[in-house]
């Protein structure tokens, strides 16, 4: 590995630290609004439905959206789990037990 190939790797690292690590840093010392509070409070949501739909459908140029049938299968366990239990913890067991007995039965 040469020196450029290092440095990139090392200047991303600290590029995603700071990224990650100063937002804090601020907020710690600013009261923020309670409307932006609220609003805050709707991220970790937003997020995680993205990524779940994100992965339930495949996207190709020019035809309509098709579901991943494999994780659209495994979906189903987590989500009942998620209901159940309200850990993300166990929801995140579940969905990769669901996926692995999936791809080793090969459904979907």
């Amino acid at each position: 590995m040469n020196l450029y190939i290092f440095l990139t790797i090392v200047v991303c690292g600290i590029v995603t630290i700071l990224s990650r690590v100063v937002p804090f840093l601020l907020v710690k010392r600013f009261e923020l609004p309670a409307l932006v509070i609220k609003f805050l409070s709707f991220m970790p949501i937003t997020i995680m439905t993205a990524l779940m739909f994100e992965n339930l459908l495949v996207a190709k140029t020019g035809h309509l959206p098709l579901f991943d049938w494999q994780n659209v299968l495994a979906t189903i366990p987590a989500v009942i789990a998620a209901i159940i239990s309200k850990s993300l913890l166990i929801v995140v067991v579940v969905g990769i037990i669901a996926m692995a007995v999936i791809r080793y039965f090969n459904f979907g």
